[in-house]
This record gives structure tokens, C-alpha cells and sequence, in this order.
């Protein structure tokens, strides 16, 4: 899996916006990731050194209507810590 493979988007919320601040960034990831690929991802891709990576599966929500019930996919987010020195990552 190649780095664009692992990291499909950045997640742009009010809670990893502040977390900038201290370093961290939040990433959206591929389900078969793991923390040595985001790593090495992030540290290609933005050219930076990583501290820690913590990784969250999260589940789908079910939702319902009156055809019937369906679920929203699966997805995997990632808070990549940079170390400490590191000029922080513009992504705007």
C-alpha cells in the first residue's frame, strides 16, 4: 500500500483543529492501515518526523426508513503526533 492509499483524507473538526496546537493531527484512513504504514505515510507525504500514532475504529451507524434499513460504512481515524521541533503541517 503506498501513502495515498493509506491516508485518504484529513478530518477538518473543531476538536483537530485546537489539537493542532499541541501537534497532533487527525487523519481518516484505510481500514487495513496500520500504525507503521500511517506512519510512514505521514512522514513521506509531509516530510515531518512522528512522535506516536493512536488509531480508532469506528462503526457505521444504522440507519432506518421506511424502505428498510441500511448502515453506513465502517471507517478508521488516526491522531498522528508530531515530535517535538517539528514546523507544523499547512494544509490550507
Amino acid at each position: 500500500m503506498n501513502a495515498y492509499q493509506v491516508i485518504r483524507t484529513i478530518s477538518v473538526t473543531e476538536k483537530s483543529s485546537h489539537q493542532t496546537e499541541d501537534g497532533k493531527y487527525t487523519f481518516i484512513i484505510d481500514t487495513n492501515a496500520n500504525k507503521n504504514q500511517v506512519r510512514a505515510a505521514v512522514e513521506t507525504l509531509f516530510s515531518r518526523k512522528v512522535d506516536a500514532v493512536n488509531i480508532m475504529n469506528r462503526l457505521g451507524k444504522v440507519k432506518r426508513s421506511r424502505f428498510g434499513q441500511g448502515k453506513k460504512p465502517d471507517w478508521k481515524k488516526a491522531v498522528v503526533t508530531l515530535k517535538p521541533g517539528q514546523e507544523p503541517i499547512e494544509f490550507f
